[in-house]
């Protein structure tokens, strides 16, 4: 870790001289670029050029209490080691624009304006600077993620100010789904334009219902916080738990007991299992077959009925918490979680085997919804959707934490498929691979305490952490107040790093593919619009 760390503090040194001041961070795994915003596209280039990189999160900051500036830092994951590049540029309030980057590296397209929308800064050069959370219906000169935006704000309703993109041609038609759906999921506007069945283009507007989340956590106590961490979304918290924690637990320089890292790791393969396997049933939904979608929740239901035997309820709620886990895994527990997979092994092998020895199934899976390897990289695509279109990424491998460097296990890449089959191969190979990993777990797991005290937190402090929930990876950013208090907790979900490439899979498919493909990616409403 250290000489890869020094190789990159000096690689980046002598590139760039007296143009960037090298922090480095308490944390071994984060170096901190400080540069001027003239240099900040030649900088983020180079990283992800020459460092083989990946742009992971943008974190807007206000701290014009601390240093008269706002602040934003952009999160780079090498691919290669376990190490965080955080370039960081001030922005004055006097001139309240930054270069935009996305010309050069799509990923930031999103997160560029995220900032706009919540802090007021510019994307000067932004290939698309349009309203993306608000949707231009706030009171002009109104951020809500700026300290001094009260939020007991009450802001009155406008008019929406959300432009669509029209394609014009004969027989060229527009079918508008949602925002409110017949299911029941967030809402959402997707607005296709087709000739007939075929879809040419689709134009997806999300964030109807932003929660201001991201500002509640700067009004609570850190302890508070956890409860409002495992609420981000309802089928991923434990994922949102263990993320929160770790944020917590690195500012603290506290370090949970090694029982303890195996039971989260437990735990958080017991969500990836549920998800997975409730995934599958409801792409057969998605394709009309009954009989895979009917078997697909029953053994999902399996699971969730030993998550509530494990922790008392039904989503993993309240086992992970700060500095450890709340319950412990007895003997008896263990016995009857081991047994509960085994069966469930069993049943998901014969549904696999249905899926698979059904040629109409699979006509509709086949080459439906196809996510090339270049889209997929260009826009930061994380989790199932970019395996399945050969990057070969999972944060438990490169960025491990919990217990995953405990054990073994392997990651499923198909290089040239991308489709919703590809999609869907991924997660069954990963359900295989979590109860193998639960196994290990529970063969390596060492007695001892299963959760440590807590220290106060050191105020102004920064750190990431991360988690590679069912749908992907998570990346977390977390600034200290004094106090107790949280300055900023930044959540980059895989959802927001997802849904801007479902319009590139969309179009050469018919109508009725759409849901199929949709929910092939499988993503999260909230976990986007926080």
């Amino acid at each position: 870790m250290e000489n890869h760390r020094q190789l990159c503090i000096t690689e980046l040194t002598n590139q760039f001289k007296d143009t960037v001041i090298i922090t480095k961070s308490f944390l071994e795994n984060e170096i901190y670029i400080s540069t001027k915003k003239e240099n900040l596209l030649d900088v983020c280039v180079y990283i992800r050029g020459t460092l083989h990189a990946s742009l992971s999160s943008m974190i807007g900051n206000d701290e014009r209490s601390l240093n008269g500036n706002f602040r934003i830092y952009y999160v780079f994951s090498m691919l290669r080691a376990d190490m965080f590049l955080i370039v960081h540029i001030p922005v004055s309030e006097d001139h309240p624009e930054f270069p935009s980057i996305t010309t050069k590296i799509p990923a930031a397209h999103w997160y560029e304006r995220e900032i706009k929308d919540m802090f007021g800064l510019e994307p000067v050069g932004h290939p698309d600077p349009s309203t993306l959370v608000l949707h231009g219906n706030m009171p002009d000169k109104t951020y809500p993620l700026r300290k001094d935006f009260d939020i007991n704000t009450h802001i009155p309703l406008q008019e929406s100010k959300l432009p669509f993109f029209k394609v014009e041609g004969e027989g060229v038609f527009e079918i508008p789904v949602g925002p409110i759906h017949a299911g029941i999921i967030e809402p959402g506007h997707f607005r296709f334009s087709a000739v007939g069945d075929s879809i040419y283009y689709l134009d997806a507007k999300l964030f109807y219902t932003h929660k201001g989340t991201e500002k509640l956590f700067e009004t609570m106590p850190y302890t508070k916080g956890l409860f409002l961490a495992e609420r981000i979304c309802g089928v991923c918290a434990a994922s949102h738990a263990t993320g929160y924690c770790q944020a917590i637990e690195k500012v603290a320089g506290v370090e949970i007991p090694p029982r303890a890292k195996f039971i989260r790791t437990i735990i958080l393969e017991l969500e990836r299992l549920y998800n997975h396997i409730g995934d599958v049933g409801n792409i057969c939904t998605g394709a009309a077959f009954l009989l895979g979608s009917a078997h697909g929740f029953r053994i999902r239901e399996r699971i969730q009925q030993l998550n509530e035997t494990i922790c008392g309820n039904r989503y993993l709620r309240g086992m992970v918490t700060i500095g450890g886990v709340r319950f412990d895994i007895d003997d008896d527990l263990k016995k009857h979680i081991l047994t509960t997979l085994s069966h469930v092994k069993k049943d998901f092998k014969e549904l696999v085997n249905i899926i698979i020895n059904s040629s109409s199934l699979l006509d509709r899976l086949e080459t439906t919804g196809r996510l090339s390897t270049e889209i997929a990289k260009e826009l930061g695509v994380v989790g199932v959707a970019a395996r399945a279109s050969g990057i070969a990424t999972d944060t438990r491998l490169i960025h491990p934490y919990a217990a995953y460097n405990e054990v073994d296990f392997d990651i499923s890449i198909f290089y040239y498929e991308g489709d919703v089959f590809a999609r869907t191969k991924v997660r069954i190979d990963e359900v295989y691979q979590s109860m193998y990993i639960i196994e290990q777990c529970f063969d390596k797991i060492p007695e001892g305490p299963i959760k440590t005290s807590m220290k106060e937190l050191p105020p102004y402090k920064q750190a990431l952490s991360y988690v590679e929930s069912p749908r992907g990876e998570n990346i977390y950013w977390i600034m200290t107040a004094p106090n107790n208090m949280l300055y900023r907790y930044k959540i980059r979900s895989p959802s927001f790093c997802n849904w801007p490439s479902i319009p590139y899979t969309i179009p050469g498919n018919i109508v009725p593919d759409f849901p199929l493909i949709n929910k092939s990616f499988e993503l999260c409403y909230s976990c986007t619009d926080l």
